[in-house]
């Protein structure tokens, strides 16, 4: 099979010729369920959708929004730790309240990190 790269539109570059045919007979319910499918995939256009089921098995979509939400407690954390190593390096000394404040901030670090394996490791039992 000869593969190229697509343009935008999903057209292919070259000669790339789709001129076999799969027919497959669905009920209404089959057929709302591969659009309901095709939605949360963000995908619209059914052919290409189905050939990468067909094809692929599966397609994953994540939901990165966790990620980001424990990589900005990451950035927090990191930069009140600078905050106190220059405060310590200036004036000798660290505040126990700072050091509480490190504490809470990695304990939320710790509980979305854990949070997000926990949601990896439901999607490989999926699959």
């Amino acid at each position: 099979m000869k593969t190229s790269k697509a343009r935008k539109g999903g057209q292919p570059i070259g000669k790339l010729k789709r001129d076999k045919t799969i027919l497959v007979r669905l009920t209404n319910e089959e057929m709302a369920l591969i659009a309901e499918k095709m939605n949360v995939a963000n995908i619209n256009n059914r052919a290409s959708y189905l050939r990468k089921m067909i094809l692929d098995g599966y397609i994953v979509r994540l939901d990165l929004s966790e990620l980001h939400e424990a990589l900005r407690l990451v950035a927090t954390a990191t930069n009140n730790i600078n905050q106190v190593a220059k405060h310590v390096n200036e004036a000798r000394h660290v505040f126990v309240q700072d050091i509480q404040d490190l504490q809470v901030e990695v304990g939320h670090m710790r509980t979305q990190v854990a949070d997000i394996v926990k949601a990896t490791n439901k999607l490989k039992q999926k699959h």
